[in-house]
């Protein structure tokens, strides 16, 4: 995790607000929010690409064992689904347990009353194959689930647009118990603050720190400070931004 306020501080050192442009806490939030979403993606795009080159045997230089760490931090493993009545789950609130909103669905597991099992996940416009087939169709040792969107266009519901939705066969009841594991995405991070004498002044009873990897903290702060330079057109912040992290990948490359 990396203190939100520690990046704060250093975005503002940067800029230099008698030269570069202040950068507001409102700004900050915007760009802070964009970084880390920038970040966290690319640790998919880097983990897939790193994975197809040979690697090393030195656990900690290695960048696959790396990126897999900073991914862990938001993989959730085996969690109970509570209050199951069916057999269509719309995974946006699937977890009810305050999370995040689910970035990927990693394994779906079933208990119906004999212990856990895996379901195995079958395309949508495959599922009459194996529902109609004698020897494919799913049982209760056998299960699956496909994935969906279910478009929600009722603009009074608490949860109007795209869902995305899974349907488990055997269909389950009451007394049957879903588990899934999942990638979370990081919450959203705030600057929280509190004006006093016309200043707005830190105050972490109201902020969110990144909930990125700690050796993350220089790169959010390159972004930041790049965002910032071309939102509030000051180009010498890209720059800035560009070289300190030019600076860092050739540091990284030694």
């Amino acid at each position: 995790m990396v203190s939100i306020n520690d990046v704060y501080q250093k975005v503002l050192a940067l800029a230099n607000k008698e030269q570069r442009g202040y950068i507001t806490p409102q700004e900050f939030n915007l760009f802070a929010d964009q970084a880390q979403q920038e970040i966290f993606e690319q640790y998919f795009y880097d983990l897939n690409q790193s994975m197809r080159l040979p690697g090393n045997n030195a656990g900690h230089s290695d960048i696959v064992t790396n990126i897999e760490e900073k991914i862990s931090l938001f993989e959730r493993y085996d969690r109970k689904v509570s209050n199951v009545s069916d057999s269509e789950y719309n995974l946006l609130g699937i977890t009810n347990d305050g999370a995040p909103s689910l970035y990927r669905l990693s394994m779906v597991r079933i208990d119906y009353g004999q212990g856990k099992v895996d379901a195995e996940e079958i395309q949508i416009n495959e599922l009459n194959k194996y529902i109609g087939s004698k020897l494919g169709v799913p049982t209760k040792k056998r299960p699956v689930y496909s994935r969906f969107t279910e478009i929600n266009s009722n603009p009074t519901s608490p949860a109007p647009g795209k869902k995305p939705t899974i349907k488990i066969y055997p269909e389950m009841v009451s007394s049957n118990d879903l588990y899934i594991s999942y990638i979370e995405k990081p919450i959203k991070p705030e600057w929280g603050y509190e004006i006093v004498g016309e200043k707005a002044l830190y105050n972490s009873d109201n902020s969110n720190n990144f909930e990125l990897h700690e050796s993350e903290e220089s790169e959010l702060v390159y972004r930041i400070l790049a965002l910032a330079g071309l939102a509030i057109q000051k180009p010498e912040l890209t720059q800035t931004a560009a070289a300190l992290e030019g600076a860092k990948v050739q540091q990284e490359k030694q």
